[in-house]
């Protein structure tokens, strides 16, 4: 009788016999069947809304049977079907009262999404800056290596008993040996949990590098030893003075010839006015590096390079004050004489380590080593770990969806508070290129993510719910299902297409929007298209998932609604090349690129109306007008003199030389 209940049932609701019959009778259901039985269902439900009678029946026979099963519910929505997973309890029914719609659902939360303080505390991420050819990757490596993440480090330019970087995960990134796009590894080390973030040193790809920093809550500024401070660092540093990072400073390469420690925190000292306190102090350079001697411990490490490629250096302690065991290790009396009066000197002319100054990114704790040879490297990673700073609230704007407080005001939220909030900085698409993904980076801020749960987005009205269902650890190109996440974390959720580089998700009654990330001003223009039109289809959706990672931007003619040309502009040319070889790698589209003469764009903060006044009144002569994504007006430029006296000239227009998304996208 029970069977017929179902098969019958099932037959109403536009099931097969036989996939009911499979659901309940296959020895593993679920994955197998229970899709297939959720399609029939769904596709047969729309036509039977008045059987209630059938719906009562496979009720009651499916909760004699859910006490052992665990199947696919549907729930009756506005009067039309929708299906969603679930687990049934003993009391469980398959058909459940009408849900309401995710557009309309209530914004309650659960008691409270607040993070304990133990998993906050325990939560460093840090983000590594260079000029390029600096080591970073390089580094990211061996930090890798020596957490415990890696068996065996990769290399940049690895040869035929070496695996490729975890970090450098695209094509272009192993065939030109530099970093492109910015990446995230999670790892533990030592009961701490470890996100660590390797970022492009390429000029090109600076704004990707600004947008990690956005994330961060620390950096690592690595220098080469033979150079010094370099342009690219300079940049990269007055970011992080900007947003008053804890800044640790690392000077690489020692394995070759240097310049001197005292040399390069002078340069520091000089150039920046910030004050550095060597941590660890270099024995030597070159062929004559030995090792390091640990300030905070009086501690010698003498090195041995390690005997597989790849793996971890040899190493030997020993106490400073042991200078006979010294001498006999170090087999060279000028460098033990050396490194003698150097400790000396340290400890009476620098100023003591001062943690509150470093916090504020007032002084810099000054390592020194080779990421190549392993020097000194878990060294920093244990000094990181105690000394870097636990993950730090964000200044946010908070308006009510009854608009009881003021537009823009302004508070702290810190990674104690009771709600989830987290802001995305990076999206990225195809990581799985067999699936076309699109990935969101999301770094938590505070309260906790949790499997499942339902957030606001700040660009969305605030009844409008997004189901986080599944979010991912990231190690790389390679990810792992979380269940929770914390403050601190970096996170990667599904893309639907709705979220975009600097938006806030948050859960809560009140709207919360993290300041954005602007968009840097492009200095390179050209028109893209595909030159075979039987590809149109595969080449829009390349161009539209790689304009979501924020890797260029696009601009069209106005009023153009995606008939006309499409131009792309970008920061540096390599941009172009990136996305032009992402295309036909990823997407097997080819691509044909015409560059135009313009040199710098202008958004005009005022509007068309605005445009169209100081276009009549001829102010516009030689100065090309477009629309960006958002159908805002974008002026181009050839040369940054006419764009600086048109700012004068027409001061109505409100030229800025950035851009972000609109605040509220209905």
């Amino acid at each position: 009788m029970m069977l017929h209940l179902l098969l019958v049932g099932g037959w109403l609701l536009g099931c097969s016999r036989t996939s009911v019959a499979a659901f309940f009778f296959s020895p593993h259901p679920l994955p197998t069947t229970a899709a297939t039985t959720t399609n029939a269902i769904t596709a047969g439900a729309s036509f039977i809304d008045s059987r209630h009678e059938a719906e009562s029946a496979i009720c009651r026979t499916t909760t004699a049977l859910s006490s052992t099963l665990s199947k696919t519910a549907c729930t009756r929505k506005y009067g039309r079907w929708t299906t969603r997973i679930a687990s049934f309890s003993s009391s469980s029914c398959l058909f459940s009262a009408p849900a309401t719609t995710d557009d309309t659902a209530s914004s309650t939360t659960a008691a409270s999404q607040k993070a304990p303080q133990a998993e906050i505390d325990r939560r460093r991420n840090l983000a590594i800056i260079s000029h390029p050819d600096s080591g970073k990757t390089t580094m990211t490596e061996k930090l890798l290596l020596y957490g415990g993440a890696v068996q065996q480090a990769g290399a940049v330019r690895q040869k035929a008993e070496q695996r490729s970087t975890r970090s450098d995960f695209m094509e272009m990134e192993k065939e030109r040996g530099i970093s492109i796009s910015s990446t995230v590894m999670n790892f533990d080390y030592n009961n701490y949990g470890i996100r660590l973030m390797d970022t492009p040193g390429h000029q090109d790809f600076s704004e990707d590098t600004y947008r990690a920093l956005a994330a961060a809550d620390n950096a690592l500024m690595l220098l080469d030893g033979a150079k010094g401070l370099e342009p690219q660092t300079r940049k990269l540093f007055e970011v992080c003075r900007l947003r008053r990072l804890p800044l640790f400073t690392f000077v690489n390469k020692l394995d070759r010839p240097a310049l001197t420690p005292y040399e390069i925190m002078d340069q520091i000292q000089d150039e920046f006015g910030l004050e550095t306190h060597p941590v660890l102090w270099p024995i030597g350079d070159g062929e004559s590096f030995k090792g390091v001697l640990d300030r905070m411990e009086n501690t010698v490490h003498l090195y041995q390079r390690a005997t597989q490629r790849g793996g971890k250096a040899e190493v030997v302690q020993v106490p400073l004050s042991d200078t006979d065991r010294l001498r006999e290790l170090i087999n060279d009396d000028v460098l033990l004489e050396k490194l003698l009066e150097d400790a000396e000197i340290l400890d009476e002319l620098i100023a003591p380590l001062d943690m509150e100054r470093v916090l504020t990114g007032d002084q810099s704790p000054l390592f020194f080593g080779s990421a190549m040879t392993n020097f000194g490297v878990q060294l920093f990673l244990d000094k990181f770990c105690e000394m870097g700073a636990k993950p730090a609230g964000r200044i946010v704007r908070n308006k009510s969806e009854n608009n009881n407080q003021q537009e823009g005001e302004e508070s702290l939220i810190g990674p104690d508070h009771a709600e989830f909030t987290g802001f995305i900085f990076k999206t990225q698409a195809n990581l799985d290129p067999k699936h076309r993904d699109r990935l969101a980076y999301v770094r938590v801020i505070s309260g906790m993510y949790e499997k499942g749960m339902k957030v606001s987005h700040s660009r969305s009205k605030l009844a409008k719910k997004y189901n986080l269902a599944q979010a991912q650890a990231l190690f790389g190109a390679d990810r792992s299902s979380i269940e929770v996440a914390y403050p601190g974390d970096v996170i990667g959720i599904n893309n639907p297409g709705n979220f975009a580089i600097g938006d806030t998700l948050f859960t809560g009654n009140t709207r919360v929007a993290f300041p954005g990330i602007p968009s840097f001003s492009p200095e390179k223009f050209a028109y893209i298209r595909s030159p075979n039109p039987s590809d149109y289809k595969s080449f829009r959706k390349g161009i539209d998932q790689l304009l979501d990672e924020g890797a260029v931007q696009a601009l069209r003619q106005r009023n153009d609604d995606g008939g006309g040309p499409l131009m792309l502009a970008a920061v540096g040319q390599l941009q172009f090349e990136v996305v032009q070889a992402r295309l036909l790698n990823e997407y097997n589209v080819e691509s044909i690129m015409e560059p135009l003469s313009y040199s710098l764009a202008r958004w005009v903060d005022a509007g068309w109306d605005a445009v169209d006044k100081a276009d009549a009144d001829g102010k516009l002569f030689g100065i090309m007008i477009v629309q960006d994504r958002w159908k805002r007006p974008v002026l181009l430029f050839r040369n940054d003199w006419k764009a600086s006296s048109l700012a004068e000239e027409v001061a109505y227009l409100q030229l800025k030389p950035w851009s972000q998304p609109p605040d509220f996208d209905s």
